[in-house]
């Protein structure tokens, strides 16, 4: 009986091995929104005080954002210099005077007034500037093009650089670690920006509103400090959490017409799938595309211009 039963194992474990694993939805949706492994880097780098500075594939990313912004702004702000005027001449001109002009006089200008606008402009309009340009490299799918090509042309190993590169996703907004960068700059501006207007002392002693009776320091004093903190925290949330669940939402509509074909067991219901997700995960790329995308850069711009101005008007 044992003579027979150790074939019989062993053919079922050959048939296990041979069986096509299940699609697992999870996997596939985790792996093009979270960033790569830090044990598989693109480019590995020594470990200095505990932070491993090797390059994953937000911090290139985050790179390539910034080389796009830099060599964009470069070009624009040169071509006023040659001209020797500042009248625009060109579409990539009209939209970057025209975004500059709009963050100055309808977010800045309002929120800081008039005295402080030039000081906190630039800083404002290189975060609305950047985090588009991040959330819009993001839609677009360079790297999965190359995976494709990888899987069905060149067919290169695991190991090399262009198929690690296809790894994790392309929004670097969508990691709460650059959000939470981000987010501490605009706390230490706030900071700043009070101290800038009130001295030192007289910032810290903002936290309280004036003609406070001190037994309400006790509560009023804890209150205002976690409220610091809650404000950079909300704009690390609030842009990392939308920026990824646009992109998990596109992929969780995709994603069904693999769950329904293998539960059903029939292409053909995984084509009718195909029929209603496909349009469906268009429509919500666009949308993310066309409104997601500027609108949270909008948001996280106007929430630090406007805590910088209560900052500054702290009476107010």
């Amino acid at each position: 009986m044992l003579q027979h039963a150790e074939p019989a194992a062993h053919a079922a474990e050959e048939a296990g091995h041979a069986a096509p694993e299940a699609f697992d939805a999870g996997t596939i949706i985790l792996g093009h929104v979270a960033n790569s492994p830090i044990d598989h880097p693109l480019i590995p780098l020594p470990t200095i005080a505990g932070i491993n500075l090797s390059v994953t594939k937000h911090v290139l990313m985050l790179w390539i954002a910034a080389a796009v912004l830099l060599i964009v702004t470069t070009i624009a702000v040169r071509r006023y210099v040659r001209r020797g005027t500042m009248v625009p001449s060109g579409p990539v001109m009209g939209l970057f005077e025209y975004v500059a002009v709009r963050i100055r006089d309808e977010i800045v200008a309002p929120n800081v007034g008039s005295k402080w606008v030039n000081t906190y402009t630039p800083l404002i309009l290189v975060f609305f500037l950047f985090i588009v340009t991040a959330n819009a490299i993001g839609m677009l799918p360079v790297f999965d093009l190359l995976a494709l090509v990888n899987h069905t042309v060149l067919h290169l190993p695991e190991d090399s650089f262009l198929v690690q590169v296809t790894h994790g996703g392309t929004t670097p907004t969508g990691n709460w670690n650059v959000t939470a960068a981000l987010a501490t700059i605009s706390f230490l501006t706030i900071i700043v920006a009070g101290m800038r207007a009130h001295g030192f002392v007289g910032h810290w002693k903002n936290l309280v509103p004036h003609g406070t009776h001190p037994v309400l320091w006790i509560l009023l004093i804890p209150i205002e400090i976690m409220g610091m903190f809650v404000r950079p925290f909300a704009l690390t949330m609030r842009l990392a959490a939308n920026m990824t669940g646009g992109h998990i939402a596109v992929l969780a509509v995709l994603a069904m017409i693999f769950i329904m074909a293998e539960s059903a067991r029939s292409a053909v219901v995984g084509l009718g799938m195909a029929a209603v997700a496909v349009p469906l995960a268009v429509g919500i790329s666009v949308l993310e595309a066309v409104v997601v995308v500027p609108v949270q850069a909008f948001v996280f711009t106007l929430l630090t211009a406007v805590f910088v101005g209560m900052a500054i008007h702290a009476h107010h």
